[in-house]
């Protein structure tokens, strides 16, 4: 059995009260407020974008209604807020969903790929978009782009400096065809096998967003 939530006119609630979060206004599409809504809506975060357009130009009467009712006060927005996520699965949403196959899409690139590291196939977007903005020679501690990305993402810059190396053992340009153990290395050919046959300036723009989650 599969769960593939979708939208339900209650979960306006959810979002105008992100919308609503200091600062108000259209939230980034990978902030991570809207990242965490979306996981828990099993909403993609475009879509929850798309939705929350809708508030901000209050371009539906329902919009309209919730807007003049709870915008100009949040105590009640977060109380119904708290009851609609206490009625998720009878406010016992994870043991009412114990051992069904939950369909996901986008929420694995939010999860570490293993219980032994913390790197996300989003982490490993982004270090292959940084990946195609240098040498192989400047893929080291050193370099001021890569301790850059290493603060951002909050991990050892030994470790983004390991899957930059992975990401070389990927590229059939450079023919590195010696044997690669690391437990990292399928991940990264999966973000590789994804992202790295697109148009470069695709997979910058992507990740200028996913940058926002980090932040």
């Amino acid at each position: 059995m599969a769960r593939n939530q979708q939208w339900h006119d209650d979960y306006w609630l959810l979002l105008m009260q992100a919308y609503l979060s200091k600062p108000t206004g259209l939230k980034p599409v990978y902030c991570r407020r809207m990242v965490n809504l979306s996981m828990e809506l099993h909403i993609a975060p475009q879509l929850l974008h798309d939705r929350m357009k809708q508030i901000a130009l209050l371009s539906t009467p329902r919009i309209k209604r919730i807007w003049r009712e709870y915008s100009n006060n949040p105590r009640k927005l977060n109380r119904a807020a708290q009851l609609l996520r206490q009625m998720n699965g009878f406010g016992m949403a994870d043991d009412f969903y114990n051992g069904v196959d939950i369909q996901e899409t986008f929420e694995s690139d939010f999860r570490p790929i293993s219980p032994d590291t913390q790197f996300t196939p989003v982490m490993l977007t982004l270090i292959l978009n940084l990946y195609f903005q240098l040498t192989p020679l400047t893929m080291v501690a050193e370099t001021p782009e890569v301790q850059a990305l290493a603060r951002l993402l909050r991990q050892p810059v030994a470790d983004v400096v390991e899957v930059l190396d992975i990401f070389q053992h990927c590229d059939p340009y450079l023919n590195r065809n010696e044997v690669m153990f690391s437990t990292l290395f399928p991940a990264c050919q999966s973000v590789w096998q994804r992202f790295a046959c697109g148009a470069p300036e695709q997979l910058e723009a992507y990740a200028r967003q996913l940058e926002e989650y980090f932040r």
